[in-house]
């Protein structure tokens, strides 16, 4: 599955620990996606996915789920530019 990151952020609290956003389209489907990333100490990262803007098929959400699920690299990229926005002062 091809990704094109859109944008991304990541904020950090010394309480909550790190939340990122990252939008991002995947090809062949009509709509972007949207994944909340939480963690906090900078390891284990829970994740919650969405459309972005409108709502697409449950097929093609359902399909880019298991796509994170099941393929690391795909996770790696959106974890990662997520935490290519956090000012170097904050990691």
């Amino acid at each position: 599955m091809n990704i094109k990151i859109i944008s991304a952020s990541m904020t950090h609290d010394a309480e909550e620990g790190y939340k990122g956003n990252v939008i991002f389209e995947v090809e062949g489907h009509k709509y972007p996606y949207e994944v909340t990333l939480l963690t906090k100490k900078g390891k284990m990262w829970d994740y919650s996915l969405s459309f972005s803007s409108e709502s697409g098929s449950e097929e093609e959400i359902f399909a880019v789920e298991q796509a994170i699920e099941e393929d690391d690299e795909i996770f790696d990229r959106i974890v990662e530019a997520a935490e290519d926005s956090l000012p170097q002062s904050e990691e």
